[in-house]
C-alpha cells in the first residue's frame, strides 16, 4: 500500500475535501497548493499525477491530529452523550 493510497482512504473515511486537506497540511505549518493535494489523487499513468513523500503524509497525520483534537496544550471538555429520557 502506498502513502497515495493511505491518504485517499483517510480522505473517504473522514469525508474530507482537497481544501481540508489543505487547510489540515497547514495546522502542520506544511505549505501545499489544493492543485498539489489534487494531484495526489490522480491514478498513476496521469500525467499530472504526483506521488505522496514521506513528508507529506507525516504532516498530514500530524496536523490532523490538531484538526480533530485541537492544538497541544489546550483543555477540551469531555463529550457528553445524553440519553433519551
Amino acid at each position: 500500500m502506498t502513502n497515495n493510497d493511505i491518504l485517499k482512504k483517510l480522505r473517504v473515511a473522514l469525508k474530507l475535501r482537497d481544501e481540508d486537506i489543505v487547510d489540515i497540511l497547514t495546522l502542520a505549518e506544511f505549505k501545499v497548493s489544493k492543485s498539489e493535494v489534487n494531484a495526489l489523487f490522480r491514478a498513476e499513468d496521469h500525467p499530472n499525477y504526483k506521488e505522496c513523500g514521506d513528508q507529506l503524509l507525516r504532516n498530514f497525520l500530524n496536523g490532523l491530529v490538531i484538526y480533530m483534537r485541537g492544538p497541544a496544550g489546550e483543555v477540551r471538555k469531555p463529550h457528553v452523550v445524553k440519553k433519551n429520557q
